[in-house]
Parts: structure tokens; sequence; C-alpha cells
């Protein structure tokens, strides 16, 4: 069979720092460390640190295939180490520090890591897990001199690692609620097409003239990809180790920030902030919000100050990025509470990935924006099998699960309306936790809200609604009702609300619905108690 008559050019990541430095080597690369202090380097440093980095672990004996762990905030050390693991042969392991100890106990012995690079704020968690870690040799210290000196008596003139593009670069561990986490290993290949999809003017529209600030942990599927999608851009990269709002706030100002991306209960907090404080935007234009669904009054509040809403999703399997939303064609003729209704979406299916809603018999069920069903996607950065297992994780035709369940509509959006194990089954019928989540935080004074289905001895289950007030608000369930009665069917109303001062959130800032389960797991609904009574 004759091939065809082009360069054959591997798609490995390195190449991703190496057009940085060459085509745009001046652009900034700002770090906000968790002390307070910044430091300024430009991508033609980050390039040269990350070769001295790729020496200094040959000097260690790393060799090509070993895992090379990071537990560490967003900062430049940060990414010189991603670049240098993998620019010499080994793979990356982003280790998550909000896991609990017995689970990073667990996947640091699992990857075999031999080289933990951590933050100082991290040591003392470092410390007491040494002795339960295995297989780790070294300990680097990134942020009190030590990293720096470790890679500053190196040369920078290696050569980056050669070989195939589907040769593994990252490991990452899903962080659900069940079983120990799983690890998704992630490819040269796999890795650059997701970015090449990212940079596309529909998904997270960067630029070289972009400035963008990540406010996703760079141990959270990969920061979203931003790290990878910055070098092939050229943009202006602005790190933080610190999410507190007035720290964003400063940054977004005295950076010219004009791309972000972060889960809702971030946004929900820097919301919060510039409302008491008087604080503003500055320069922000394009915000992505993942990670869970971002509710119609956060979508409402950056439009009213001219900020463009991606609405995205995906997980650690789909390396993240499996949908995002952005205009399309017929925007501008599309009615405002059409245009809000089409962001509300978690966006449209880009290339290189497809998605299909199946039922419980796995029969496909129509785009029709009516039918929901579990949420099945393949493509080329869309996991194939777990770190160390044998089985695949998806089916014979590419077909994997995420968990999800969802609509997908004909104009080529993709709607979440849950977690396949947190819908709320009702009478036969479901409710969607989500939707009534985010109907409640639309009303004045809530802040946050979660739903989770309570046991009923007529309906199956039953909606229990659990409200975080908004500081200095007094908002009663009367008026929640009442603002819920304008959006949601009548059948779909909480049995019961209860407020309280706090929600749990899982170690990557979702809504842990599994630890409302536990706490509520005795609670009895009003109606439920009558009828058993009588």
């Amino acid at each position: 069979m004759a091939l065809g008559a082009m360069q054959d050019w591997p798609l490995r990541v390195t190449r991703l720092v190496d057009h940085a430095e060459r085509e745009h080597g001046g652009r900034e690369v700002v770090s906000a460390w968790a002390d307070g202090s910044m430091t300024r380097t430009t991508w033609r440093e980050v390039a040269a640190q990350a070769r001295r980095m790729a020496r200094a672990l040959e000097k260690l004996g790393i060799r090509k295939g070993e895992r090379v762990a990071t537990m560490a905030m967003n900062h430049g050390h940060h990414l010189t180490s991603w670049y240098g693991a993998i620019g010499m042969g080994a793979i990356l392991h982003t280790i998550n520090p909000r896991l609990f100890c017995d689970q990073l106990a667990y996947i640091a012995n699992h990857a075999e890591d031999r080289v933990l690079l951590y933050d100082k704020a991290f040591a003392p968690l470092v410390e007491s897990l040494k002795g339960e870690w295995r297989s780790i040799e070294h300990y680097i210290c990134m942020d009190d001199g030590e990293f720096t000196d470790w890679v500053g008596s190196e040369g920078d003139d290696y050569r980056w690692a050669e070989g195939d593009e589907r040769e593994p670069i990252g490991l990452c561990y899903t962080s659900g609620t069940t079983g120990n986490p799983k690890g998704v290993l992630y490819e040269h290949r796999s890795t650059m097409l997701h970015t090449m999809m990212e940079v596309t003017p529909d998904i997270f529209g960067m630029s070289a003239r972009s400035t963008v600030l990540p406010i996703v942990p760079m141990f959270h599927a990969n920061a979203w990809g931003v790290p990878w999608a910055a070098p092939m851009t050229g943009c202006k990269l602005v790190l933080s180790a610190d999410y507190r709002p007035q720290q964003l706030c400063d940054l977004f100002r005295n950076e010219g920030v004009t791309h972000s991306a972060g889960v809702p209960t971030v946004w929900l907090g820097m919301i919060e902030h510039i409302e008491r404080t008087g604080e503003d935007v500055a320069q922000l234009s394009h915000v992505t919000i993942g990670g869970s669904a971002a509710p119609r009054a956060m979508i409402q509040w950056f439009r009213a100050r001219g900020v463009q809403v991606g609405h995205a999703w995906g997980m650690t399997e789909t390396s993240p990025i499996g949908t995002c939303g952005a205009p399309p064609a017929g925007w501008d003729e599309m009615t405002d509470a059409e245009q809000l209704d089409f962001i509300a979406r978690q966006g449209r299916i880009p290339f290189g990935v497809e998605l299909r809603i199946v039922d419980d018999a796995g029969t496909e069920l129509p785009r029709d924006g009516k039918a929901s069903g579990r949420l099945q996607a393949r493509g080329p950065w869309v996991v194939q099998r777990y770190f160390k297992e044998e089985r695949d994780a998806a089916d014979a035709d590419g077909w994997f699960d995420t968990g999800d369940v969802a609509a997908l509509h004909p104009d080529g959006t993709m709607q979440i309306t849950d977690r396949s194990k947190d819908v709320i089954k009702s009478g036969g019928e479901w409710i969607s936790s989500i939707e009534l989540e985010n109907c409640a935080v639309g009303c004045p004074g809530v802040a946050e809200a979660a739903a989770i289905g309570i046991p009923h001895p007529k309906w199956d289950e039953r909606p229990l609604l659990l409200v975080v007030r908004a500081a200095g608000s007094d908002v009663q369930e009367a008026a929640i009702r009442a603002h819920l009665s304008q959006h949601i069917a009548k059948w779909w109303q909480p049995d019961a609300i209860e407020f309280v001062n706090e929600l749990p959130h899982t170690a990557t800032g979702k809504l842990s619905k599994k630890t409302l389960r536990e706490q509520f797991a005795g609670y009895r609904l009003p109606d439920a108690h009558a009828m058993v009574g009588r």
C-alpha cells in the first residue's frame, strides 16, 4: 500500500513549548505565589528551564516511561515541570492534594511514582504520607528555592526525547466518590489533538492577543488543557496559587486578563465579592464555566457586564473538554431569552468528539432535545481503558459511558440533565437535581443550593432542597417556592427546603451529593411521615 508524500512529524507536546519559545519567546508567564509574591518569566525561559529540569531528572536516574508526580498549585515552576518531565520521556502524574489521605496513598503507590515535586504549603501533608508511599525516592519542594537550585546548575542544551506520538505523557486520577480513583493515561497524540480543538474560536477563543488566567488547578484535569493551549497560541499566561476573590480581581485588573475559566463555586465567590466591594471584571471578555452546570443567574450576571460565557462539559476521561458553547450562526437574530437558553446548555460538540444518548437497554435515543438518556462519548482524546486495567472502559464500538444523563438538541448542543446517580426518580419520572438547583440559585438571597432524592413510600423519591443563604440575606422558604413556581413544573417542587450554613464539595469543587445523601440518610419528608402513619 502506497503511503502519502508528506513529512512524518509526530504530534508530541514538547513541540508546543518549542513553538512558544521560537515564535512568542518574549510573551510573559506571570506567577502569583501563595505567599503573595509575584514573579515574571517568558515562554523563552520556561522552555529553557524545562530542558534543564529534563537533564536533572536524568541525573536522578529517571527513565523513559517512569512517573514523576507533582502536588502543586498553579505557578511557573509547575508549568516548567510539565514540559521538563514529559520532555525527557517520563509520565507526569498530577496529584490532587484535596483527596483523602488514603486516596493519596493509593494513587501514588498505584502509579509507582519515583519523584514528587510539591509546594511548601503541602509539606505537612507530604511528611504525613512519606511512610505510606512505597515508590517515591526523591522529594523536591517547588517554592522554597530547592527547585531552582536543583535545575539551575544544569545546561539548557538538552534535546527532547523523541518517539511515537502515541506514547504516554500524563496520568490523572479521577476523583470519583466510589471505590479507588482510576488513572487516565494521556498520550502525546491525544493531547495535541485536544489542544488544537481547544484553541479554535468556538471553544476557548484564545489567541496571541489573549491574557489567560485559569482558575482551575493544574492537578484538576490538566487545568482544562490551558497549559497546553497557551504556548500553542503564544498568549500571556497568568498563574495564581491563590483563588481568593480579591487576589483574582487584582490580577484581572493589573495583568489585563481577557480570558478565564473556572467552576461555578469559584465564580459564585467572585460575584459575591464584586457585588459587595464594587470591584469590576476589568478587561475580562471571555469566561468558560464548567465542572458542573452554571446557573442561569450567573450567566446573566456576566452577560450584563459584556463578558461572553462559554458553558463547557467534560471529565478527566475526555482530556477534559467534550463540549463548549459559543454563539452559533444567527446569534444576532436570537432574542435575549433564546441566547440565554442556548448558553445554559453545555455547549456544542466539537470535531473530534462524538456523543450519543441511550436508554438503560442501550438503545440510542433521538437528538430532539426532548429525550434524555445516558450520555456516551468517543473520540481520539476519550479514554479507552484505565491505567493498569485489562478490561476496556469503552465498548467494542468505542463508546464510553460518562455517567451523565443528557439531552442532545437538533442544533448540535448538549444539555446535561443530571448525573445518573443523582437524578431524582419520582413516580416513574425523572426530576433533574441540576435544573432544580440552578433555578433555586436564581432566587434573590440564595447563594448556593443542592437537591437530593429522599425515599418516599408512594413516589419512590421526592426532592429535598438544601439552601445556603447569601451573606446578609434572610430569604425564606415561601420566597424560594414562589420563585421556583415560575420556572419548574408543580410536581418538581421540593417536598422540603432546609437552610444550611454550607454545602460539602468534592476535591474538584463540585457539590458532593454522596456526602449529602449520607448526612440526610435518616431524613423523613413531612408528607412521607404522614403517609406512613396512616
